[in-house]
Order: C-alpha cells, then structure tokens, then sequence
C-alpha cells in the first residue's frame, strides 16, 4: 500500500532540475518540496546535499555535492560508484526548467496523501481502543485533536495567544520608530490616506476600472513614484510591450508628448533632445523592474515574483524582506494549471486573488493590483461592479473604483478638479471616505500623467485662488531627504 503514494520518476525529474539549473530552480520549488516530500531514502539524502550547496551560494556539481555531503556526515551515502553514476546520469536527464515545478508539485501531493494516511491509520488505532467508559466527547476528541494538529502544523503551527501578551513592548517600538506613513507612499497622498497609509506589507490593494480609462497609466505612475525613492518596484503587464512602458515613462518625466517620443520627433528639438536624454538617465537608475506576464500560467507568475524578491530585494540582517511593491497590471482570465477549461471568470479570479494574497502574506510584501471593472461598473460604484467581487473583497485590503468623470459631473465639479474620479470602496486599514465624497485625478494623457486633485468636499469648501494639487512626490522625496539629513546632523 505505502509504495502506491509515490512517484519515482518525478523526484528523478526534479532532483535533475535542481542539479541543471541550481539556483533559479531552487527558489521555484522551495516552499513546495522538503528531503521528507522524497520517498526514496537516497534521492532524501542527495536532496539534502543539493539544498545546502545551493543556500551556500555554491553551483550544484559532483564536487560541491561531495563536499556537503562530508559537511553534512552524509558521505557514505553519496560516494558509492553506483550513487556517483546516478547522480552523473541525472545531469542528462532530459527535462526542462519550466517543468520541475509540476514534478515538484506532483510529488507534493504524494506526501501530502500520504500525510493524511498516516494521520487516519494513527486514528483507526486508537479507535479500536475505545472501550465504552470514555465520554462523547472523548471519542470526538480521538479525530478532532490529530486532524487539528495536523492542520496546525499546515499553518506553520501558530497557535493562538492573548492580545496584551507584549503590549508593552510593541507599545515602545511604536514610540521609538515613529512615522508619518504606515505603508510605501502611492505619489498620490490622499489614495494613501483613505487607504490607511498607504500599501503595506502583507497585503493586495485592488483598483478597478473600465477599458481605455487610464489603469496601465495609474499603475506606471505608481511605480515610477515609489521608485523614484529608491524602493524596488517589479511591474507585471498583461497587455503592454516594455516599448510601450519606457515610451510612457520617457513622456512622463521629461513632459514630451507621448506621441513624439514614440516618433523619435524630439530629436528635431535640441531643447527636448536633452530632456530626453536627463529622463534617460534618471530611468537607468532607479529599481523599476518590468516583465510582460501574457499568456503566462498563473503558477508562474507567482514564481516571478518570488524569483525576483528573493534575488532582487533580498532581506535586512533580520532576515525581514526589505521594502519593496509589485504592481500587478491586471487580474484577468487566464490559463492555469490548477484552472480547468470551461472554469468561470470570476472562479478564476477568485483562484488569482487568493494565490497573490497568500504569496504577499508569506513574502511580507505588498501588492497594487488592477481589474477590470464589469459593465454595470459605469454608472454602479460598489463591489460587486466587478467579476468575483465576493472572493475580491473578502482578500484585498482595499477595493477602490477608478473611472472617467460624467459629462454631468465635470459639470458640476468644475474643469479644475479634473477628469477623472478614484473612490475607495473598502479600505480595512483606513477610513475611506465619507458617501458621495471621492478624489478627484487629472489624467494627462499626452504625458501618461495622473495628478491627483483635492476630494470632492475639499474643492466644495477651498479658497478662492486654491488649484486644489496636492503634494507631488518630487516634493515628498525632498522632505524625506531633508529628514534624513536633519537626523544625521542631529546624531
């Protein structure tokens, strides 16, 4: 029976992966596999070896697998001639990098079914020991215990603790490490305020919009300003070539028209050829990271991220993540291979927001994400103005509405607050906004520029004279700058 549950052939394939590709396989399959998700006792202890050379910076060959193995008092197992052939065999086996994740998985469902059978075979004993004098509830103990246990142990064996349990000591930290914002700042203060300070770590911030409205430019926008203060941004598009984002990003920062840009008209002014050529510079120094995730399975793209936070941000000497955000340019349907076929939109979406929620909470990262919003999202601003809106809601930390302003509401508003309206919804951190009230966005779409506006009920009641522009985000880096060197001064 126990022979049933394994699969030789996929630890094979995913001991060879390991031993071809190193590193970047490694990070892929991490959190999936252990030396215990292997059944057989040499393909456990050459796993070990291959794990430790890796995590020591070293390339997985015979020597350095030796090595640890000696480090490790593993060398008996590894040196025979015929565990040398097997291992030698294994950098022939035919096998590519994007498909020892599925073995991986494929073996982490063995182990997790055998997990489970021998959780039951632990309960039928113990069943079969009842002897009539126990109570209800200690026969119901005999399954809810183990199974709870087991499930404990899934969750990294949390238990739950008493909310004072060191209030004092979080109390002092506050005080010591004080701040003006919680999370990384968007560039747009009043999204970040209603939020609850912006994006933080462990958490999907979500924005819908309609098609055409302006979601890519709100995401570049976001992205440039976070890394415009030394914070690494990875940008994942599902539509747009990287052209189209450096054609975008070059209008923005040099305020060139986007359309001469794309043209290379600008040379024809030597005063735009230098701006050009300062936005070039600026560009080739901040941590803005792209990838064109089309047609990418899911899987994968959740691979990316963890690829590029383990290589890219890489953690303090605490061994926390260091500040970083993924933008996620949009949630849609896509293919997947935990996704079947004939699988609904909003299950689909459902499966993504789950995966990018679970992925950021174990990475201790934050996300900006975008989806698109139905067609009743035209006139309706609620949650269920968008595909899987109960899954959405119940998993992001903020849902917030990005859509064109009505001809009716330009109207009422006035031409300086904008065209273009952001209405926080959710916001479980922050305080949103009051009802009817939203923060008015001038999208300057020759520059792929978003400006952000005071609210509706700030406008109503500002002095006359008042543009209603709140901070930009050059301005924020000064401020942080000069705090900066106020406290080395001061030190």
């Amino acid at each position: 029976m126990e022979e049933k549950l394994l699969d030789i052939g996929s630890e094979r394939a995913v001991l060879a992966g390991l031993l071809q590709y190193g590193v970047d396989v490694y990070i892929s399959v991490s959190d999936i596999v252990t030396c215990d998700t292997f059944v057989n006792e040499n393909n456990k202890i050459l796993f070990k070896c291959i794990e430790d050379t890796i995590q020591n910076d070293q390339k997985p060959d015979i020597a350095t697998i030796l090595a640890s193995a000696t480090k490790l008092k593993l060398a008996e197992h590894i040196t025979t001639k015929q565990e040398l052939n097997y291992i030698k065999s294994l950098y022939d086996f035919p096998i590519s990098e994007s498909n020892v994740y599925n073995f991986a998985i494929q073996i982490k469902k063995f182990e997790f079914a055998r997990n489970i059978r021998r959780l039951t075979q632990d309960i039928h004993k113990d069943v079969e020991k009842v002897s009539g004098s126990e109570s209800i509830d200690e026969i119901i103990n005999i399954l809810e215990e183990p199974v709870t246990d087991f499930l404990r142990e899934d969750d990294g064996g949390k238990n739950p603790e008493k909310i004072g349990d060191g209030v004092e000591d979080y109390v002092k930290f506050l005080s010591e490490n004080k701040c003006d914002i919680i999370g990384i700042p968007t560039g747009f203060s009043k999204y970040d305020q209603a939020i609850g300070g912006g994006l933080r770590r462990k958490c999907v911030d979500l924005v819908s919009a309609r098609p055409k409205v302006g979601k890519s430019v709100f995401a570049d926008n976001v992205a440039l300003n976070v890394s415009s203060l030394g914070i690494p941004v990875l940008v994942l598009d599902t539509e747009m070539s990287k052209e189209d984002h450096l054609n975008r990003l070059i209008a923005n920062i040099s305020g060139i028209p986007i359309n001469e840009v794309a043209t290379g008209q600008f040379v024809d002014d030597p005063n735009k050829a230098e701006k050009v050529e300062s936005t070039i510079e600026k560009l080739s120094t901040i941590p803005y990271s792209y990838v064109s995730v089309a047609g990418k399975p899911f899987e994968q793209i959740l691979n990316l991220i963890r690829r590029w936070v383990v290589q890219e941000v890489k953690t303090d000497e605490n061994g926390k993540t260091n500040d970083c955000v993924i933008v996620y340019d949009y949630l849609k349907l896509m293919s997947s291979n935990s996704i079947t076929n004939n699988i609904q939109e909003y299950q689909a979406l459902g499966f993504q927001i789950t995966s990018l929620h679970n992925i950021c909470v174990k990475l201790d990262i934050p996300c900006l994400s975008f989806v698109q919003l139905n067609r009743d999202g035209i006139t309706k601003e609620s949650t269920d103005a968008v595909s899987g809106s109960d899954r959405l809601i119940w998993l992001c930390t903020s849902f917030s509405i990005f859509k064109a302003k009505s001809t009716e509401e330009v109207a009422e508003d006035g031409p300086q607050a904008g065209n273009r309206k952001l209405v926080p919804i959710v916001a479980r951190h922050g305080a949103g906004l009051d009802d009817g009230d939203y923060i008015n966005m001038q999208m300057q779409g020759a520059h792929a520029k978003l400006i952000e506006l005071r609210t509706r009920n700030e406008f109503k009641n500002q002095p006359v004279g008042d543009t209603g522009l709140v901070k930009d985000m050059d301005k924020i880096k000064d401020e942080l700058e000069q705090t900066e060197e106020q406290a080395e001064q001061g030190s």
